[in-house]
């Protein structure tokens, strides 16, 4: 894809380096030294300092002339409905200005964002909870199981399975990863000024376009009537790409004279989400000579493209749900992966930080593990004996090996982990060294990870990108896990839902491996 400058194409690798690089290729027209023109919007080159010192903008920071704030409460059972409202002791909060009631939520509205709080906490609301009351997390596992178990739909199939599960010793396993939330740091918010021929929105949104055209519904407008405006996000991870915050603030507008911010609580956040999918991966692979001549894989799972972008969904494979399961970097003559969809009953489901491959990756190497062992090698050497065909991959697993330290002696209890993944282009290998003291707790000591993704354009960025979706990471394996209980999310704040502490980070270190190879994606 390209944009036009100058009378020229600019491809949108040649658009990041003008973002990101200390002298802005040549023939790119520059605004003033510090930015430079992107279809006839000034792109500051730099936002760091701004965020350090507070002057970045975030969608939460949008602030209009007579505005109002408004706080939310959502039917606490998925698919629930507004029942009474006793809204008396709210309307005496000082500041607070009005109780708007929309189908499955209850907003209050005030002159500050403590009135609107303290005015909800005042609200009695009697829900309709509705039939998915009866759902809880058991159900949830006992259908995916099962589901686990039904043939699913081919999406590859190389050399002969039957023959390939019925040579050398054979190892069955499943994994299943639960409901995860995003738990952005900014929480969930948008403000909209709503007339009769107009809709402007501030908000933070990963996918501007289908905010305009959802809002634009329930504002009654054409989609040109809707102006989006676009800020800092503070934390997206896949939650805003949808629209569906924007869309309940502009149902809100509707009954509000002059703009309002809707912000949602921690706990409405956490609790409303759209959620990674549940996963059940079975796998059956068998062992000759040391390395693996037959592979099947099944992922079980939502399929979110088939809502999301439904022409994405085709002949029943969601290309999201089996990524890094399809193009598996091992040299293995005979494969099959096949996928089953099952959607969870009620629970929304969406993208969460590292798709797909997060499901995948996380399987296929906690299994890669369990081979090694069952063949007696070592697990980095286990793997450089099937990465002969894809030497970029080999080159990261040789160089996080090295830089890691692996095969040093370690302190009693402590142990090291790898992984090795091609993912959204990119060739990635990382080597986790944890302690588990004698409480059987888990501890991070260090975690080293090594990446080629072709021209390291800023070597910054990709590192923070490393950072971030390692931290994000971590905290899903060690804490992550929402569960369902009578229709309702049980998790509410970092109390319950706990993120990586600065106390429990481990030292984190990342390697770049010297690429000329086109750009690839940091996803």
């Amino acid at each position: 894809m390209t944009h036009t400058e100058s009378g020229r194409n600019l491809s949108y690798g040649e658009l990041a380096i003008a973002a990101s690089s200390e002298t802005p290729p040549k023939d790119v027209p520059l605004k003033d030294p510090k930015d430079f023109v992107y279809v006839g919007q000034p792109l500051k080159r730099f936002d760091t300092p701004d965020k350090v010192n507070g002057k970045a903008i975030y969608g939460i920071d949008a602030m209009l002339p007579d505005m109002k704030f408004a706080t939310v409460a959502a039917c606490p059972v998925f698919g629930g409905k507004v029942g009474k409202v006793d809204d008396a002791a709210a309307k005496k909060i000082p500041g607070v200005r009005k109780i708007v009631v929309v189908d499955d939520l209850v907003a209050v509205v005030g002159d500050h964002m403590w009135a609107a709080k303290k005015g909800l906490e005042a609200l009695t609301i009697d829900w309709i909870e509705g039939p998915n009351a009866r759902i809880s997390s058991k159900d949830i596992w006992q259908d995916l199981r099962a589901a686990s178990e039904k043939d699913g739909v081919v999406a590859k199939s190389e050399g002969d399975i039957a023959k390939g599960l019925a040579s050398g010793d054979r190892l069955d396993a499943s994994y299943e990863l639960p409901f995860l939330a995003h738990a952005t740091m900014e929480p969930l918010n948008a403000t909209v000024h709503l007339t009769p021929d107009s809709c402007e929105i501030w908000t933070g949104t990963q996918i501007v376009t289908r905010v305009q055209a959802e809002a634009a519904k329930p504002a009654g407008l054409p989609v040109d009537k809707v102006i989006v405006n676009n800020h800092l996000l503070g934390g997206g991870f896949g939650r805003k790409l949808e629209p569906d915050m924007v869309v309940a603030a502009v149902r809100i507008a509707k009954q509000v004279d002059g703009p309002v911010k809707v912000v949602w609580t921690r706990e409405e956040d956490i609790q409303h989400d759209i959620y990674r999918p549940v996963y059940r991966d079975t796998i059956a692979a068998t062992l000759s000579d040391g390395k693996i001549v037959g592979w099947k894989y099944k992922v079980t799972g939502a399929a979110i493209l088939a809502r999301w972008l439904p022409p994405a969904f085709q002949k029943g494979i969601d290309i999201d749900a089996i990524d890094s399961a399809v193009d598996m970097p091992y040299d293995i003559p005979n494969i099959h992966v096949e996928y089953v969809r099952a959607e969870p009953p009620a629970v929304p489901t969406g993208f969460w930080r590292g798709v797909g491959p997060n499901n995948n990756v996380f399987a296929i190497e906690c299994f890669m593990d369990e081979l090694a062992r069952k063949a007696g090698k070592d697990p980095v050497d286990f793997r450089r004996g099937m990465l002969g065909k894809n030497p970029r991959l080999l080159a990261a697993l040789n160089l996080v090996a090295e830089k890691s330290g692996w095969g040093q002696p370690l302190p009693a209890r402590v142990g090291r982990g790898v992984c090795a993944q091609p993912s959204f282009g990119s060739f990635i290998a990382t080597v986790v060294e944890a302690e588990v003291d004698e409480q059987g707790e888990v501890h991070l000591r260090r975690v080293t990870s090594a990446v080629d993704t072709g021209i390291p354009v800023n070597p910054d960025t990709i590192m923070a990108q490393f950072e971030g979706g390692l931290i994000f990471g971590l905290t899903a394996a060690l804490y992550g896990e929402i569960v369902i209980d009578k229709g309702r999310v049980q998790q509410s704040n970092f109390h319950d839902y706990p993120v990586l502490r600065i106390g429990e980070m481990p030292k984190i270190e990342v390697h770049i491996v010297p690429s000329t190879a086109a750009l690839t994606e940091m996803g």
